[in-house]
């Protein structure tokens, strides 16, 4: 007897498959502060960045499989040298990049047995903070247009609640990441203690020309922590460092080509 799975269950059972997929990894925030755009993930390795560089006003976070979205980053990598070898660099955004990868994903999960186990962000900053975009694409190539901070990951619930609760407009780097941290140390349904050593950072710096994307780390990152609790400590004093200086150490421009690291998350 032949069997026979109606297109409704099949999308049903395709969405459940990649949203466990999904929620087997820890979480990503991205948000705005005053000076730019933060990007931060609960990651322990050094080595398989959740967060990278595509162009130059332009980063990526993601959860989920790190083979698939590492595939999609070096892809959205690719589509942007060329898009601003052909026309001009400016006109390399982030709308036509999330559209890619909206695509590319929605092509994967109605055409594939399996669907990708991913959930992205892909963030332009803008000449003027009003300029900032967010984009979330989901792992069936939904595109969502977010306002000042997207959370994505398995407890994306939770964390996206305590982010709305501690995310104030405006707010320095240092009260930002602290509000991220928040957020991110209730993934998985657990009060956590995140240090530094267990959180991936970065930056689009808008004081900066070009290559805006910085990685946040080192001694840093420790300082940036620290001002956060103080700022914490102070019951919601959102007063902090500017983030019109140099907000990294030991951090060069990143090779958008030198991350290809090969693994599982």
């Amino acid at each position: 007897m032949p069997f026979y799975v109606s297109p409704e269950q099949q999308m049903k059972d395709k969405a459940d498959y990649a949203r466990k997929g999904i929620a087997r990894g820890r979480s990503a925030a991205v948000l705005r502060y005053d000076g730019g755009i933060l990007l931060v993930a609960d990651n322990m390795s050094r080595t398989l960045h959740k967060i990278s560089e595509i162009y130059d006003r332009i980063a990526f976070a993601a959860v989920g499989r790190y083979n698939e979205f590492e595939n999609l980053r070096q892809a959205g990598v690719q589509f942007a040298d060329g898009r601003g070898y052909a026309y001009d660099r400016r006109d390399v955004t982030g709308r036509a990049l999330a559209n890619a990868y909206a695509q590319t994903l929605g092509m994967v999960f109605s055409e594939s047995l399996k669907p990708y186990e991913v959930e992205i962000v892909v963030a332009e900053l803008g000449e003027t903070a009003e300029d900032d975009q967010l984009y979330r694409i989901s792992f069936d190539g939904s595109v969502y247009d977010e306002g000042d901070y997207v959370a994505i990951g398995g407890q994306v619930e939770e964390v996206s609640r305590v982010l709305k609760e501690r995310y104030n407009p405006g707010s320095s780097l240092a009260t930002a990441l602290g509000a991220a941290m928040q957020a991110l140390a209730r993934d998985e349904g657990e009060r956590r203690e995140l240090e530094a050593s267990s959180l991936e950072v970065a930056i689009l710096d808008r004081a900066r020309e070009h290559r805006t994307f910085r990685r946040v780390h080192g001694a840093r990152l420790e300082r940036l922590i620290e001002e956060s609790r103080g700022a914490a400590g102070a019951n919601g004093d959102t007063s902090g460092e500017s983030a019109s200086g140099d907000d990294t150490e030991n951090a060069a421009p990143e090779n958008p080509d030198s991350d290809t690291t090969k693994g599982g998350e």
